[in-house]
This record gives structure tokens, C-alpha cells and sequence, in this order.
């Protein structure tokens, strides 16, 4: 079993990296040309990869791993340095490279649905999210971690949902201002969980370091 903080450290951690606030001003752009039953569409059917593709993560990660014959601590360093980029460009309120690329940016207006990719995938679940469910959801040798993470994935994915449902009444109410200013507190959140994750792993690997 796991202690009450390394429970909120998860939830915490995967709210923050699948950042559905900072998504809000990219859904709107996306789905400029959706009606309001289109976006709902948009909005629900995104909210649902992002559920499948990180309970996937959480269940076929550690077995994917040991196929490839990578260690779960080596992936852990390579997840935290991937998240570390993230969070540094949360702090700076800008789209992560390793979420969206410029290039992905001018296809995806240009798609006709864009609920599975690019907005679930790589948007919402993208490399750091998936990285950090599967570290998270080997934290212990029973299933009370694994069982945690399907269950705040779960939980992240119908906030997504909603807020995206809201998108445009919350994106007048707060403003981009309003998003930035909360999407940079996340950011710091998010890259002291990215120093613990390439500490923890790096302990593991060299253990003469502690």
C-alpha cells in the first residue's frame, strides 16, 4: 500500500500533465468550425481516447518495458527529463513541442476530426502523460498503485470532459490571462514531480549515489 501523499503526488501529477485548462485555448481553435453538437462530439470522444490510451498505458507499460529490455528506472530518468521540458514550457504558457509541434498546429485546423488526434493524442495523452502512468502504476508490488492511477485517470478524463464542454463560456470568463496564470502554477507543480522522478531514478541506477 502506498501512503496517503504518494496518492494525492499521482492524482496530482496526472491532472497536471494532461493540463485540460491549457487545452481549452487549442480545443477552441480547433473546433472553430464545429457546430455546438459537433464540439460536444469533439469534446466527448477525446475525453474517452485520453481514458483508454492511459489505462492502456498504466496496464501494458511494464511488460512492454521488460520486452524491449529497458529497465523501469532508466525509463523513469528519460519520463522525468520529458516532463521537465513540459513543465518548463507550462511555465512560459506555451504548447510543449513534445505535446504539439507547429506543424501538427496547422494540419489539425485543417482535419475534419481532430477529437482522436491530434487533440487526445498527442495533446491531452501525450509522451510525458503516458510516461507518467506507467512509473506511477509500478510504485508498488500490489495493485493499489495501478489501481489508483486507472482510477485518477478516470477521474482527469471526466474533468476533461466537462471543462471542455465549457470551453467557451470558461475562455470568456477567465481569459487567456486568466488560463496562462494557472497553466505556469502547474508548471511549477509539474517540474518538481519531473526532479523526484529523474532522482528516484537515477537512486535506482547508480545506488552508490545515495
Amino acid at each position: 500500500m502506498l501512503e496517503w501523499h504518494q496518492y494525492l503526488e499521482i492524482l496530482t501529477a496526472i491532472l497536471v500533465i494532461v493540463d485540460p485548462f491549457g487545452a481549452i485555448p487549442i480545443f477552441i481553435s480547433i473546433t472553430s468550425d464545429e457546430t455546438p453538437k459537433q464540439r460536444a462530439n469533439t469534446a466527448r470522444i477525446a475525453s474517452f481516447t485520453l481514458a483508454v490510451v492511459l489505462i492502456a498505458a498504466a496496464l501494458a507499460g511494464e511488460p512492454l518495458l521488460k520486452l524491449l529490455g529497458i529497465r523501469l528506472a532508466s525509463f523513469q530518468v528519460g519520463g522525468g527529463i520529458l516532463i521537465l521540458l513540459l513543465s518548463l514550457s507550462m511555465i512560459n504558457a506555451k504548447v510543449s513541442p513534445t505535446k504539439q509541434t507547429p506543424e501538427e498546429e496547422i494540419e489539425a485546423v485543417a482535419k475534419e476530426n481532430v477529437a482522436v488526434v491530434p487533440l487526445a493524442v498527442p495533446l491531452l495523452a501525450g509522451p510525458a502523460a503516458i510516461s507518467t502512468v506507467i512509473v506511477f502504476a509500478h510504485r508498488s508490488d500490489d495493485w493499489s498503485a495501478k489501481g489508483f492511477v486507472i482510477f485518477s485517470v478516470i477521474l482527469v478524463a471526466l474533468l476533461t470532459w466537462v471543462l471542455l464542454r465549457l470551453s467557451i463560456p470558461l475562455s470568456h470568463k477567465l481569459g487567456r490571462t486568466g488560463i496562462n496564470t494557472f497553466t505556469r502554477a502547474m508548471g511549477m507543480v509539474l517540474s518538481a514531480i519531473a526532479i523526484e522522478f529523474i532522482a528516484t531514478g537515477l537512486l535506482q541506477l547508480f545506488p552508490g549515489l545515495g
